[in-house]
Order: C-alpha cells, then structure tokens, then sequence
C-alpha cells in the first residue's frame, strides 16, 4: 500500500511516500480503507521515537484522524462489519497517512454521519470531538461571552458553531483573511489579532476557548468574569502549574484539555453526530490535496493561512 513515512536522508528524518505492508487486523481489530485524514502540524509534533512500539510501522507513518470503509474485521469483532463507513482517531499509534490502518472495535471508532462527505468526515475526530469535550466542560449557559482565541483552524472553526449551539455571544480572534469565515458560521464578533490583542482590551468575558496558547495565563484570567473559565487545548507545563495555583485563589476555572476514556469519547460524539445531521454544525475545509502531495499540504499548513482544515485525500 501507499503511506507518507519518515525514511531516513543523511542526518535528518524526512517523509517520503513509500509502498509498505499492507496491515493485517487482529481477533478485535478491524481494517480501514481510508479515504481521507487531515493535514495538521500537530500531527509532526509525535516524532516516530515517541510512538509506542506496537504502533504502525514502529511510528514511521503520521497521522491521528480518518475517515473510510471497513474493508475486513478480526474474527472476534462484533461492533462493525465490512462495508461500514467510519471515522476513527488512532491516537499515538499514529498511521492514518496511508491508505489502511488498522484499529481495535473498541476504540475511538464510530459510524460516520451519513450527511457528511469523507473528506468532511475526517475532521472531527481532533478537531470537532475536542472542541466538544473543552466546551461541555465549560457549561456554558445562553448569553455568556464566549472568546475563542484560534477560532479559525480546525477546532476553532468547530468551537464557534458549537459555542453559538449553547446559545453564546461568540468573538473570534484570528488573521484578516479568516474573518469573513467566522462571521459565515456564526461568529457575532470578530477580532483580527493582527490589529488588535484582546487581552489588552477593556472587554470581559465568561469563556475564553484559547486554541493556540500563544497569550500569557495571567492576561487572559484578566479578561475573564468572576466565575469565568480559562480552556486550553495546548497547555504548557507553566501553564498547569500557573493555573492550579491560580484556581485555589479565585472563584475562576482552569480547564485544559486531558486524555480521556472511550465513552467519554463516545458522549460527544453522539452529540456532535445530531447537530452535524441536524444541520447546525458543518465542516470548513479549506484545500484537499492527494496523499501524494502531503509535504505541499503541510507546508501550507504550517503557512498558519489555511480556515478550517486541510484534507489529504486517497482518490476514493
């Protein structure tokens, strides 16, 4: 099969589109086809060496999310059946930049939303299910001041929609050309933060959504209400310290985001699958590009201009 691995050139790593070995599923596995997986920065954050062992090719092959087709199942799985159209997350076991992958029934592995596209589809399992997970912890009540700082990649692009869902005042903060983005999908403020930096405004807010972590942890408590809450999806290790210790001094909150089980996984996504076919929630996807083409897409990517997310696409 074709996969975008590190190979080894010189002294460096780098990704080459290789053909390896086709995985073969255990007793409770099941095998993907993949038809489409996102581009994202994050996902060259996990260098091979820190993937677990078991993981495809030893950690050779990047990519955390997907969507695709069941093409076989292990003799004891009893969850899916061939054919099933699915999303699926593989966490560090990473893989998914290829055209199959392989993952246990149990896992973070679900039905995909039958109005959804492939290429939509593979969005949600980072970007539309951790948005879910930082905003439900939130509970955010109708009329609050939701900030989400970020809002217009691949979480924030989700956060804004699902924030306006809990009935919030939405401001979203990102680069000029992605203002018109926010204000299509329900943004009712916009702050372009090449002009401006909201943590040095005058303006307060109950939540601040904050996706990049790039601001201070003491400006962004300033802006923040009584009982506001602080969400990170990026947290440094300052960052935790700083804000266990700045919970036990004020009635604010501190919510970063934390591995989580499979049916908490489960929860948010049954909640996310009824806005998405509700029509209350869509994908924004900015550019697809062909596996082949992933180093153009991660350089893009990595440009910091994309709105919503890039897809790799396995011409399914």
């Amino acid at each position: 099969m074709k996969a975008i691995a590190y190979a080894s050139s010189g002294f460096r790593e780098v990704l080459q589109l290789q053909e390896v070995p086709r995985p073969a599923p255990k007793s409770h596995e099941v095998l993907i086809r993949i038809h489409a997986t996102t581009a994202a920065a994050a996902d060259l954050q996990v260098h091979p060496s820190e993937a677990p062992r078991k993981s495809s090719l030893f950690g050779r092959i990047p990519g955390q999310d997907l969507a695709g087709e069941i093409e076989a199942v292990g003799r004891k799985v009893t969850r899916f059946k061939k054919g099933d159209q699915v999303i699926g997350w593989s966490g560090l076991h990473l893989g998914t930049y290829a055209e199959y992958t392989c993952l246990h029934e149990r896992g973070v592995l679900f039905i995909k939303p039958a109005n959804m596209t492939h290429e939509e589809a593979a969005t949600l399992p980072v970007g539309g299910l951790d948005a879910v997970y930082l905003l439900s912890k939130a509970n955010i009540q109708p009329g609050e001041k939701v900030l989400i700082n970020g809002a217009g990649g691949s979480m924030g692009t989700y956060a804004v929609q699902i924030a306006k869902h809990f009935g919030a005042e939405v401001t979203g903060v990102d680069s000029t050309a992605k203002l018109d983005m926010l204000r299509s999908i329900g943004a009712d403020h916009v702050i372009d933060h090449t002009q401006e930096d909201f943590t040095q405004s005058s303006e307060m807010y109950d939540v601040i959504f904050d996706v990049i972590g790039k601001s201070s942890l003491s400006s962004i408590m300033g802006r923040l209400n009584l009982h506001g809450r602080y969400l990170t999806a990026v947290p440094l290790m300052s960052q935790i310290i700083r804000g266990q210790w700045s919970v036990r001094r004020s009635s604010k909150k501190v919510i970063f985001w934390a591995p989580r089980t499979v049916g908490r996984y489960t929860e948010d996504f049954a909640f996310l699958k009824a806005l998405i076919e509700g029509g209350r929630v869509k994908a924004i996807i900015d550019k697809c590009f062909p596996l082949e083409q992933t180093a153009e897409a991660l350089r893009y990517v990595e440009t910091g201009q994309k709105k919503g997310n890039v897809v790799l696409t396995l011409g399914c």
